[in-house]
């Protein structure tokens, strides 16, 4: 059976992953380092991990597994949950495919470079209601195919 985890701290389209979740009849899983306000669901575990950097990432993947889907930006993340078989989904709606992976982990690593040494300062574009748009889209495809994937 799918299940749907959000890597929840900064997430932008929480909401919008319950939704889409409960549209599916699946459980959704929302981990983060600290209390926030859900939506209100039977279908919601609330699930907070001890503060510290990537405990939330590593709870997530530990758990996940072929079809089940994953909602994160973190990019090391996303490619530890593609290659245990799950599907992933930025917030922004770009999914992360295993032939783009590695390609997303140097691209990463060089911004984060770039940074540190002052070459460019800025993180990233804004969030936009575009991004939740293709987000609603995409999650919705790959919930549909990660129920096909799933094991019975």
């Amino acid at each position: 059976m799918t299940i749907l985890y959000v890597d929840a701290d900064a997430c932008p389209v929480k909401d919008e992953a319950v939704r889409v979740g409960e549209r599916h009849g699946t459980k959704i899983r929302i981990v983060s380092n600290s209390w926030m306000r859900l939506p209100e669901s039977d279908l919601v575990e609330r699930v907070i991990v001890p503060e510290g950097p990537d405990e939330a990432d590593n709870w997530i993947a530990e758990r996940v597994g072929t079809g089940d889907v994953v909602v994160t930006a973190d990019v090391p993340l996303a490619a530890r949950c593609v290659k245990a078989g799950g599907l992933v989904i930025s917030p922004s709606g770009k999914p992360f495919r295993e032939d783009a992976i590695g390609m997303r982990l140097a691209m990463r690593d060089l911004n984060t470079h770039l940074r540190e040494t002052g070459e460019i300062r800025e993180s990233g574009p804004p969030f936009t209601k575009a991004d939740r748009s293709r987000f609603l889209n995409q999650l919705e495809t790959i919930m549909r195919a990660a129920k096909r994937r799933a094991p019975e």
